[in-house]
């Protein structure tokens, strides 16, 4: 995700979208840790979406204070 479409989503979708990338990343780790993924980069790629999002939404709640 690019932060261009990050930074069109509202605070209340960002952080639910957070919150559904943090699930999906701890099924990819469990997933990656039983069996082998073909491409194990779409944790790296996860993990790094989740910092700009994570980012993003602190920017937002400095900016506001």
């Amino acid at each position: 995700m690019k932060i261009a479409e990050i930074r069109e989503l509202s605070t209340k979708e960002l952080i639910e979208r957070i919150d559904a990338e943090i699930a999906s990343l701890n099924q990819k780790v469990i997933n990656h840790s039983i069996s082998a993924m073909d491409s194990p980069a779409q944790i790296k790629k996860l993990r790094r979406t989740i910092a700009r999002m994570k980012t993003d939404l602190r920017q937002r709640e400095l900016n506001s204070k």
